[in-house]
């Protein structure tokens, strides 16, 4: 809320006051809902990776075989003809009789009231515990839940579709927030006991869930998150997007205007690299784009494959070749946070005046690839290309996303892969 507008006709006192009043309307409010649940003697068959993850054909393949797997709810072109278009309204209709299926057959199931959930994943050395809430669309359109990336229509368009035939948000957003220690300190009591839900999924990652029913600590949360002024999306910008566009059009209705979410505190977010393919050289010989490079950065030559072990330091697989590069001061030290990011640096002073990659977004000759897919996939895709080049990353900062999306800044696109992924199914929001 801005306030300065109006400090010409407002006395000290007044403004002090307008100040703390407006302190009041800008916190994050995290509420808790009776989610619809999988039976926990099923969850591993039922729960799934979230949509976007898979290819239509990779989930066709999962499913073979597995009639209660949630890619037929949130990828039911599985269940239609090969080459039925992702987006036609016969697949939204398929989605809808498949989760009423799964309802219907009480394989998922609703509980009576409002609750908070705790989710726990581990993955590796890894763990991480989030609480499984609703927050306000209200406020995401606020800016109090904070955004750093673009979104595209069609890809918001289909999630609209998708919640408006479900009735029901089945994937959560995946937020962050600054760490609280009363909050760590709660949440570990209470996932100190054995888990409702327990199950190791296809990629070794370990997932449980608690219900948190228990009225002086729902209360607890509660005010501890009406401390915290901001939330940040680390990953689902199209699911929030969307469920605000529901929101508004089912304005005055019987209808939830919230979103379901998992919040996680910031320093047990795990980043992993996105890294760069690029399909040809753009006309230079790999010499000659060595030469270029080195005008920028460091180069040394390298007999293994790159894992960069700090920021502004890369990989670069080119020519059959690992070589190490380190970013020169001269290009990583702007003022600005997103130029600032080494992603930022390798489009504009790489990708795009060497290689010709002038929009990453629509460009064909890039391919973004998953830092849980390692070097050995950089290396497969430049020598099946013949040509190219890939460049490994080393992963962005969760405190860079967060002074980015503080900025109210936009980052390039695929600057963040999180990991562990949270699964689909695990706890859904129905809307009415």
């Amino acid at each position: 809320m801005n306030i300065s507008r109006y400090n010409k006709d407002l006395t000290r006192e007044e403004v002090i006051c307008f100040g703390r009043v407006a302190e009041l309307f800008l916190m994050a409010s995290v509420k808790p809902f009776p989610a619809l649940r999988p039976k926990p003697e099923l969850a591993s068959e039922i729960c799934e990776l979230p949509y976007d993850v898979l290819s239509s054909a990779e989930a066709r393949k999962a499913v073979e075989g597995r009639p209660q797997s949630f890619f037929h709810v949130s990828k039911p072109e599985v269940d239609l003809a090969e080459g039925t278009d992702p987006f036609d309204p016969s697949v939204y209709a398929k989605g809808r009789e498949n989760f009423d299926r799964l309802i219907s057959e009480a394989l998922l199931i609703q509980d009576e009231q409002p609750c908070y959930y705790l989710y726990r994943q581990i993955m590796g050395a890894h763990s991480q515990i989030g609480l499984v809430a609703v927050a306000s669309c209200e406020e995401y359109d606020q800016g109090i839940v904070k955004k750093h990336e673009f979104t595209r229509p069609d890809k918001e368009d289909d999630r609209v579709r998708h919640m408006e035939a479900l009735d029901s948000q089945t994937g959560p957003v995946f937020l962050t927030y600054p760490a609280n220690a009363t909050l760590d300190t709660l949440f570990e009591s209470l996932t100190s006991g054995a888990p409702e839900i327990d199950f190791v999924g296809k990629d070794e990652v370990r997932h449980s869930a608690w219900t948190v029913t228990d009225p002086s600590q729902i209360e607890s949360i509660e005010a501890q998150f009406k401390a915290i002024p901001t939330l940040y999306i680390a990953d689902g910008h199209h699911r929030s997007a969307a469920a605000s566009r529901v929101a508004k059009a089912r304005n005055g209705q019987n209808h939830s205007s919230d979103f379901l979410t998992v919040l996680f505190p910031h320093n047990q977010m795990q980043i992993l690299a996105y890294n760069r393919f690029v399909k040809d050289l753009n006309g230079l010989t790999a010499e000659a784009l060595l030469e270029r490079i080195g005008e920028i950065a460091t180069i040394e030559p390298q007999t293994e494959s790159v894992e960069p072990s700090k920021k502004h330091r890369l990989g670069m697989f080119l020519g059959g070749a690992w070589y190490r590069l380190e970013f020169k001061e001269s290009v990583r030290s702007a003022a600005d946070p997103v130029e600032r990011l080494d992603v930022s640096i390798l489009q504009q002073h790489i990708l795009n005046p060497l290689l010709g990659i002038a929009d990453p977004r629509t460009s064909h000759r890039v391919a973004f690839v998953g830092g849980i897919r390692g070097n050995g996939e950089l290396e497969r895709l430049v020598n099946a290309a013949g040509d190219g080049v890939a460049f490994s990353m080393y992963p962005t900062d969760i405190e860079d996303l967060m002074a980015i999306a503080d900025a109210d800044q936009i980052m390039p696109p695929k600057s963040t892969w999180f990991e562990p992924k949270l699964r689909d199914a695990m706890f859904c929001h129905m809307l009415r």
